[in-house]
C-alpha cells in the first residue's frame, strides 16, 4: 500500500478529492504547529471556494419545551426526573409567549426540541401532543420556520404508539415542521455511544431517521458532540457516516439533505462526576476542537458545505476563531439555551444581533442573514456572493 504523505493529503484535498477515513486520521493527529497551521490554512482555502467569505448568521430562538426525560446520559445536566428540583414542562401559552418574543426580535426559525417525557401524552398517545405543539405555533405564526424534533424524538414518538418511523415524520411534517435537528448524533460510533448514551438509539437508526426524513423532503442538519472519551479514529468514524449518508441523500435524489455541519465540543462543569472524571476537563480545549474543525471542512466540505462553530460551548471568541479554521457561519442569536448552560458553559444564552455582526467585521469579513435553508434574507453589508447552496 502507497503511503500518502502528509502535504500530499493536504494538496489532493485542495484539488477537490475526498480523504480517505485514514487521511483524515494523519490529520488529526498532528500536534506539530507547522503542520496544525497548514491543516487551518487548508481548511480556510477550502472553506473560500466551498462557501464564499461571507459569514452567515440567523436570527432565531430555542424552545426546549421540558427537561423531563427517561434517559440518563452520562454527558447531560439539562435532564430531570419528574417532581425533582429545577423539572419543567413548559404548556402551551408559554411556548406561544416565547415564540411572541422571538417574532419581535425577528426571529424567522424556531428551533424546539424537548427531554423524552413520558407524561407527554394526549389520550394515551404521544404523536398528538407534539402534533398540537406543532400545530399551535404554525396555526399563530405561519412564517416561522420550525425546526425541530431530533431522530431520538422521532424514535421516541414511534415506539411508544407503535408507528413507523415515516408515520411520525410525514404527520410532523404536515402538522408544520420545517425541518429537522440532527442532534443525538453525538458520536456515531456504537462504542461510543455505550459509554456516554446507552438509553439513545444507536447510529443504524439515527442514520436510518435521518435519511427517511430526507427522503420524506425534510432538510437536517448535523452535529458531533466532541472532546470526551472519544479518539480521532471515531471521530473521523463519525465524519465518514455522515458524508456517505449526503453522497447516498444526493445520489437517490431525495428532496431534502443534510444543510450544515455543527461541531458541539464537550462541556462538563455540571455534567454527572462519572463522564467528568474520566474527561478530566470542564470546559472545552479550544486547540483541540479547533483542529477537528479544519479536518471536518476538509473530510466533508466537498458534500456538506456549511459549517459553524457553537459560541455556546467556544464563547464567541473562540467561535469567530473557528470562522478562521473552515467555518463559514457563526450560528444563531438563540434567544435562551439551556442544555449547554446548564452544563456549565460560559458563552452565555443569547447573541444580539449587532454583536455578531461586530464580531465578524473584526475579522475583515462581511455577514449575512440567512435563513434555515441558507437562504439570503434581508440586504447584504455589502455586494457579498450568493450563499445558497
Amino acid at each position: 500500500m502507497v503511503t500518502v504523505t502528509f502535504d500530499a493529503i493536504l494538496d489532493r484535498a485542495l484539488t477537490g478529492y475526498d480523504l480517505s477515513p485514514e487521511e483524515g486520521v494523519v490529520l488529526l493527529k498532528q500536534t506539530d504547529l507547522r503542520a496544525v497551521a497548514a491543516i487551518c490554512a487548508t481548511a480556510d482555502k477550502l472553506r473560500q471556494q466551498q462557501a464564499g467569505d461571507t459569514v452567515t448568521y440567523i436570527i432565531n430562538r430555542n424552545i426546549n419545551f421540558t427537561n423531563i426525560c427517561e434517559q440518563h446520559c452520562s454527558f447531560c445536566a439539562f435532564r430531570r426526573d419528574e417532581g425533582e428540583v429545577g423539572a419543567y414542562w413548559l404548556d402551551g401559552a408559554h411556548i406561544l409567549e416565547k415564540a411572541t418574543d422571538a417574532v419581535q426580535r425577528g426571529a424567522t426559525e424556531i428551533c424546539m426540541q424537548g427531554g423524552l417525557n413520558l407524561q407527554a401524552k394526549v389520550n394515551g398517545k404521544s404523536l398528538p401532543y407534539y402534533l398540537k405543539l406543532v400545530e399551535n405555533l404554525k396555526q399563530e405564526f405561519p412564517q416561522l420556520h420550525l425546526h425541530a424534533f431530533s431522530p431520538q424524538e422521532v424514535q421516541f414518538i414511534a415506539r411508544e404508539d407503535g408507528l413507523q418511523y415515516a408515520d411520525v415524520i410525514v404527520a410532523l411534517r404536515n402538522a408544520g415542521v420545517d425541518s429537522m435537528p440532527g442532534t443525538a448524533a453525538e458520536v456515531l460510533d456504537d462504542e461510543v455511544r455505550r459509554i456516554i448514551c446507552p438509553e439513545k438509539i444507536n447510529t443504524a437508526i439515527w442514520l436510518e431517521i435521518v435519511s427517511t426524513a430526507h427522503r420524506l423532503g425534510l432538510h437536517t442538519t448535523s452535529t458531533m458532540l466532541s472532546g470526551h472519551i472519544e479518539t480521532p479514529e471515531q471521530q473521523i468514524k463519525h465524519l465518514e457516516k455522515l458524508r456517505s449518508l449526503q453522497q447516498t441523500t444526493i445520489h437517490r435524489g431525495y428532496p431534502a439533505r443534510i444543510t450544515e455541519f455543527i461541531l458541539l465540543p464537550f462541556v462538563g462543569k455540571e455534567a454527572p462526576k462519572s463522564l467528568r472524571r474520566r474527561v478530566g476537563h470542564e470546559q472545552p480545549i479550544l486547540a483541540h476542537a479547533l483542529l477537528l474543525t479544519a479536518v471536518a471542512r476538509i473530510f466533508l466540505g466537498n458534500w456538506i458545505p456549511n459549517h459553524q462553530p457553537s459560541w455556546v460551548k467556544l464563547g464567541l471568541a473562540g467561535a469567530t476563531e473557528a470562522l478562521l479554521w473552515g467555518c463559514n457561519d457563526i450560528g444563531g442569536t438563540l434567544m435562551e439555551e439551556h442544555i449547554t448552560t446548564m452544563a456549565g458553559a460560559q458563552g452565555g444564552t443569547n447573541m444580539e444581533v449587532e454583536t455578531l455582526q461586530a464580531a465578524i467585521t473584526d475579522l475583515g469579513r462581511p455577514y449575512q442573514q440567512r435563513d434555515t435553508l441558507y437562504q439570503r434574507v434581508g440586504s447584504a453589508w455589502n455586494e457579498a456572493e450568493s450563499i445558497s447552496q
